[in-house]
């Protein structure tokens, strides 16, 4: 053999071995193919059989041969034994555990027999154990029919709609079944707590015959077969309404809002019978709009032979020609046998006693009592997301207020004698019930005189105070500055709190709660009854008041502050209607008997006819869609708000409110400022008065070494400056030791001495030096001071420092014609010398504290055009026009106040402030 022949035979040799390892390799692969397709085939047949059934199968042609192929033997077997053992624990307890399951989630008339509950109206107010399943029938297995039957039930309330689908012949099966569950809902829960409305595309009236006693009322409601559209118009409107009215604290469902209390808005089930043909294009669309949102409104659709897709969870029952069916909770393979009609005599009796005991509830009078939450729930609510409370009620429901994001602020309104403090009084009690003061916070405001608010703080006859008070104001309808306050004091905290939320990266209230549990962040709330005199005059008072609301309402709401302001008659008020961004804020509107303004007018005028003791609630602005009219009881009449507050003042910390009274005085002994004052400080303070603040502080001026420390008072009264200079006298004896200071008290009005001789005896019982100057004395008092500080300067650094000297000068004027006259040696006058003290006694530790009885007599003591030796002042009956020489432009809107003072530190202050003078309990005539 030739090499070529011997190569070629030797590669034709290794192409053959190549062909016979690669018809091995596919030969294999073949086989493995086949052998995964065999085992998907008997996969995807196994789940075929099981989801069907082995009987169904067998009556299945294509099924039944695939039954006798032996490929799928093995999983025949495996199916039938499953089943077979599926059914032995099924025929042992499978029953029996969906029977014990349905009396668990479907109480009383949810499921029991109709001769159980069936006459008798339901008493569950629908806060807890509202039940999950509602028993349609018996369900018997198709492929066992002598196993134990077991009940059916069905989801619907806040759960699922339901579909109902029958031919003609069980057409009476399916509205049959429709009564049933309408008479089981019906009579589980109170009266009132369900309302229906029945349409029926082909009937006027016929549809539900036995429903019709509860037309009376207001239970049901029969629609116009041609008007479709009206009703689903007012379920919109209504899930709108709760949407916005309801849902509005982060509750997605007013089931959610209902888990804690009373359940306040009633479920609204429509009932659809249609004729299997579908609705107009523009009704469909309303129609599952309704169904898409309606769950979580309380609003419940029952749509029978209506055809109908909706992305809505939906219960469908499927009634055959012989009144059997089968339904989405139990599966094609149980046949459904529905309970039997309910008698059709007992239906109307039934419908009749659930009416009459809602017309029982309608008519009775809710009590102040009946807002309360049990005592076990007393203060149980959180008011992260906002506060919400009971105020009145509609037909013997309770209506509802609510404070939140989206309603952060309400407007109330009526004229005099409409019940306006009454309804206040309900509010504050029924949000007070229901959070405790780590929860919510109460400042309360009264101008006009009034004192409605007083009860909130301890009194002489009664101790007790509202827990949630931190602040109470009455009698301040002079001191409008006193509302200025409170409103920058809730502007302050407002940014508080926007810096703590900056500080954890959240926006709102709720989040900061939750990023800073430990933190104590209540719920504020301001209500400022007659809130209308803050903006009574044109005046900087009212330019501050109008900024800081604008500031409080603007941005209160994502810090949890909210404001409820009150007025007679708010229609004057330019400075709060001119400014739109205050008036969009107040999105909750409570209009009482006449008010005028309060509502969206003209368009709602709701509140012209209302009768006493009602009011319009409105939590959308006042636009007429919104109006709630509740009857508010009486809150007022002992043993109602009064029992509450020394139940909580109980319970509450002992912590009581701030409580500014304008008609009253300020005591100087009660001032903590002045309890506070101790000896050693070098700079040491005086107390003026009260300023009209939040916290009640004192006016005060230090009295530092520095030029123009010294204080003057301005006024007529001999009262109103002998309480400043003895609390000031006062106030400087504390922060001494005894014998450590110098007073010469100076009286120079007869009116003037009993204060000036109590003063002295007060000062000389403390072991300070004190003498009482009167006459001719003044002009060698000051003469000899004038001497000493003109020689002081040369050794003041040698020697040791200064004895503090306070001249404490009563009607410093009446001596004006003994100090004018000069010596006639020095050529100096008295008026020098006066002079002298007040320009070189503050560095040298000698301050002036003196009363003049008028501004140009004060001018008179001072060289001319020079008044920086007078650093600060308070005056009394002197109109502002006159004191413009002396302070800021500000000075200018004041008008004498009786026992109010205008006070200015020019080293201190940019305004002048309101000060009320302390009693510092001087006996004198």
């Amino acid at each position: 053999m030739s090499r070529r022949d011997d190569r070629r035979r030797r590669i034709e040799d290794s192409y053959e071995e190549f062909r016979s390892a690669v018809a091995a390799v596919l030969g294999a692969v073949t086989r493995e193919h086949r052998e995964l397709a065999e085992e998907r085939a008997r996969d995807m047949f196994e789940v075929v059989l099981r989801g069907e059934g082995v009987d169904r199968a067998l009556d299945d042609p294509l099924l039944a041969n695939a039954l006798r192929n032996p490929l799928f033997g093995d999983r025949v077997l495996t199916a039938l034994r499953d089943r077979e053992q599926a059914f032995a624990e099924w025929s042992r307890s499978g029953a029996k555990r969906v029977a014990d399951l349905v009396d668990e989630v479907a109480p009383g008339s949810a499921s029991r027999p109709p001769e159980e509950w069936l006459g008798t109206p339901g008493t569950a107010d629908g806060s807890e154990g509202v039940p999950e399943l509602w028993r349609i029938g018996t369900g018997l297995v198709d492929s066992a029919p002598t196993l134990q039957p077991f009940p059916v039930a069905v989801p619907l309330l806040d759960q699922a709609h339901l579909h109902v689908s029958s031919t003609y012949d069980s057409r009476a099966q399916a509205e049959s079944l429709v009564e049933g569950l309408l008479l089981r809902v019906l009579s589980h829960f109170q009266p009132g707590l369900v309302h229906v409305h029945v349409w029926d595309v082909n009937q006027l009236t016929g549809s539900l015959p036995g429903l019709y006693p509860l037309t009376r009322a207001g239970l049901l409601t029969v629609h116009d077969p041609a008007r479709l559209h009206e009703l689903l118009d007012e379920l919109s409107d209504h899930i709108r309404r709760v949407h916005t009215s309801v849902l509005v604290e982060g509750h997605t469902s007013v089931r959610a809002v209902s888990e804690q209390t009373r359940r306040s808005e009633p479920w609204r089930v429509a009932v659809l019978f249609g004729n299997r043909q579908a609705l107009k294009e523009e009704h469909q669309q309303q129609l599952q709009r309704v169904a898409r949102n309606g769950l979580a409104a309380g609003v419940q659709l029952f749509l029978v032979d209506l055809p109908i897709t909706v992305n809505s969870p939906v219960e469908t029952v499927v009634l055959r020609p012989d009144g059997t069916a089968t339904c989405t909770m139990t599966g094609r393979t149980t046949t459904v046998r529905l309970d039997e009609p309910l008698p059709r005599t007992e239906v109307p009796r039934a419908c009749a006693a659930i009416a009459e005991k809602r017309e029982e509830r309608r008519s009775r009078f809710g009590t102040f009592a009946d807002l309360l939450p049990a005592r076990a729930h007393v203060w149980t609510d959180s008011s992260a997301a906002g506060v919400a409370a009971p105020v009145g009620f509609a037909d013997g429901e309770p209506v509802h207020v609510h404070l939140g994001d989206t309603s952060p602020h309400a407007l109330v309104g009526g004229p005099s004698g409409s019940g306006k403090t009454n309804f206040l009084y309900t509010m504050l009690g029924s949000l007070a019930a229901r959070y405790s003061p780590d929860e919510l916070e109460l400042y309360l405001l009264d101008f006009k005189e009034g004192v409605s608010f007083a009860q909130f703080a301890p009194g002489r006859k009664d101790p007790t105070w509202l827990p949630h008070a931190r602040l109470v104001g009455v009698n301040i309808n002079t001191d409008r500055e006193f509302g200025v306050a409170l409103l920058r004091f809730l502007s302050e905290e407002m940014r508080r709190r926007a810096d703590a939320a900056k500080r954890h990266e959240v926006t709102k209230l709720e989040e900061l709660r939750e990023e800073d549990p430990g933190g104590r962040w209540p719920r504020i709330v301001a209500v400022i009854d007659e809130f209308q005199y803050l903006f009574g005059e044109r005046d900087h008072v009212t330019a501050q008041a109008t900024q800081l609301l604008e500031d409080v309402a603007r941005r209160g709401r994502s810090q949890g502050i909210h404001l409820v302001l009150s007025s007679q008659d708010v229609a004057g008020i330019e400075g709060f209607w001119g400014k739109s961004a205050i008036f969009e804020q107040f999105t909750l509107r409570i209009a009482l008997p006449k008010a005028r303004r309060v509502l969206a007018e003209p368009a709602n005028d709701a509140a012209v006819e209302l009768p006493r003791w009602h009011a319009v609630i409105n939590h959308e602005s006042g636009v007429r869609p919104g109006n709630l009219i509740a009857r508010v009881p009486d809150a007022t009449k002992r043993g109602t708000f009064d029992a509450l507050q020394r139940t909580l003042w109980e319970m509450g910390p002992d912590d009581p409110p701030s409580l500014f009274d304008g008609s009253r005085v300020p005591g100087l002994e009660k001032q903590e400022d002045f309890q506070s004052l101790r000896p050693g400080d070098p700079s040491p303070a005086v107390l003026l008065g009260q300023v009209i603040d939040v916290a009640g502080s004192a006016a005060r001026v230090r009295l530092a070494r520095t030029p123009g420390r010294n204080v003057a008072v301005l006024g007529s009264e001999a009262a109103d400056a002998a309480a400043v200079l003895g609390s000031a006298a006062r106030s400087l004896s504390r922060q001494h030791e005894p014998g450590a200071a110098r007073f010469d008290v100076v009286c120079l009005a007869d009116d003037a001495l009993p204060y000036a001789t109590a003063l002295r005896a007060e000062l000389a019982e403390c072991g300070h030096t004190a003498d009482l100057v009167r006459g001719e004395g003044v002009r060698a008092l000051l003469d000899a001071e004038a001497a000493r500080l003109r020689g002081y300067g040369a050794s003041a650094a040698e020697g040791p420092p200064p004895t503090p000297h306070y001249l404490v000068l009563y009607a410093v004027d009446a001596a004006q014609g003994l100090l004018e006259h000069k010596d006639a040696t020095t050529r100096v006058s008295g008026v020098d010398s006066l002079r002298t003290v007040l320009k070189h006694g503050p560095e040298n530790r000698t301050h002036v504290l003196g009363w003049w009885r008028g501004v140009q007599r004060l001018k008179n003591s001072l060289p001319p055009g020079v008044y920086d030796d007078i650093g600060a002042w308070i005056a009394f009956d002197v109109q502002g026009k006159e004191l413009l020489s002396f302070g800021p432009e500000q000075v200018m809107a004041w008008s004498p106040r009786p026992r109010r003072g205008l006070f200015f530190d020019r080293f201190e202050h940019s305004r002048p402030q309101v000060v009320i003078p302390f009693d510092t309990g001087e006996d004198v005539p």
